[in-house]
């Protein structure tokens, strides 16, 4: 039975599984006496020397508090959390259809969509990441998500993992509702973004910077180079903002472009702070090709964003 190594993400026997017996990259981050590797999500294991000092470079993940040990009430999610993401996206996307049914149009816009008119309801910079509008849409973003999300996961932990989610899609949020104040006057209704493609943009910039030459196949046909495909994705949002058409054809150009901005910087830095073993072929199921077409959604009514 093949084990899959969590530190180095390489495929191993029984007798080369453990770390130790397959020169596993992820050793010499091994900084703790008592053989236990930080996960990167569990704030009981301390990745600093054995006299307990805090490292200077901690990331404002090791600061929130949060209980992420193995008997806390988060412990369940750990190594899930793209799994758990997924799913949150499908019951707000439910909760939607419910208050479109048995509420109003107002009460889903105030509740599910980030717009220029009411950027100051801060619960919709969250909504929004995990709203949709349509079953295209979701759907579209949930295969990135799906493909991309673990390995990404993998790689930075679950709680890191959480949080450039939740950050990047608030920022790309935000920008977008930036852009479309600063173009003109929006009419009461009109403007707006939900969606979760920038933060999907941010799992696939920092997943091109740890893996460039990483193949996909684009619609699960053409196969591609990761990094050719960011790079496509970065030109055609640049030049569509660059127009004055960040929004052209319902989707948040401007949101995809930041998403992947900040991926790709939060994936430079991963890269020089851990020495990251990643794949050269992504593959679904028992070893054949697969994977996700390019992110985002088409456009929505109403002159909502959807990212």
């Amino acid at each position: 039975m093949p084990y899959n190594c969590r530190h180095c993400g390489g495929t191993y026997c029984a007798d080369h599984r453990l770390p130790e017996n397959h020169d596993c990259s992820g050793l010499q981050n091994w900084n703790d006496p008592s053989g236990v590797f930080d996960s990167g999500f569990d704030e009981g294991v301390n990745s600093g020397s054995a006299s307990g000092s805090t490292s200077k470079t901690a990331s404002i993940a090791d600061k929130v508090p949060i209980d992420t040990g193995p008997g806390g009430p988060l412990a369940y999610f750990r190594g899930n959390m793209t799994y758990t993401i997924l799913a949150l996206m499908g019951i707000t996307f439910f909760a939607q259809l419910l208050v479109g049914t048995f509420g109003s149009a107002s009460l889903q816009r105030s509740l599910f969509v980030l717009t220029p008119q009411n950027p100051e309801y801060v619960w919709t910079w969250v909504t929004s990441i995990f709203a949709h509008g349509g079953i295209v849409h979701i759907a579209f973003n949930a295969i990135v998500i799906f493909f991309f999300g673990p390995l990404v996961e993998r790689y930075i932990g679950s709680r890191n993992f959480l949080i450039l989610f939740l950050v990047s899609g608030a920022i790309a949020g935000l920008s977008q509702v930036a852009i479309q104040i600063y173009q003109g006057p929006v009419l009461p209704g009109g403007g707006g973004v939900l969606g979760a493609s920038g933060a999907a943009l941010a799992i696939m910039g920092v997943l091109t910077i740890l893996n460039p030459n990483l193949t996909v196949y684009l619609y699960m046909i053409v196969p591609v180079r990761l990094w050719m495909l960011a790079v496509g994705t970065a030109l055609i949002s640049v030049g569509l903002i660059g127009t004055g058409a960040g929004g052209a054809g319902g989707i948040a150009h401007a949101a995809h472009l930041v998403g992947l901005v900040i991926g790709l910087a939060y994936g430079a830095y991963i890269k020089r702070t851990k020495n990251v073993r990643t794949a050269n072929q992504f593959q679904l199921g028992g070893g054949g090709p697969g994977g996700p077409g390019g992110p985002g959604g088409p456009g929505g009514p109403g002159g909502r964003r959807r990212f």
